[in-house]
C-alpha cells in the first residue's frame, strides 16, 4: 500500500464529513488491542479467612472435619 493510496473507499452513496468521522472512529477502535483485565482485589480482611490450600471435603464426616485444626 503506498502512501497516495487511500485506505477505503465510499462505494456507494454521499456520506458526510460526520459519517465518515465515525466510520473511522469505529474502525479505530474495532483495531484497537483489547487491554488486559486487573484481578479482582481481594481484601487483606477475606483474604486472611482463607488459608491458602484449605478446601472443603464433602462427604460423610465432612462436618466434623471442618471445626479439626489441619
Amino acid at each position: 500500500m503506498s502512501a497516495e493510496e487511500p485506505m477505503f473507499r465510499v462505494v456507494r452513496g454521499v456520506p458526510t464529513a460526520e459519517e465518515l468521522a465515525a466510520l473511522v472512529g469505529a474502525i479505530v477502535v474495532r483495531t484497537r488491542p483489547v487491554a488486559a483485565a486487573a484481578p479482582p482485589v481481594v481484601s487483606r480482611w477475606a483474604h486472611s479467612a482463607r488459608p491458602a490450600g484449605a478446601t472443603l471435603a464433602a462427604g460423610p464426616g465432612a462436618w466434623r472435619a471442618s471445626g479439626l485444626p489441619r
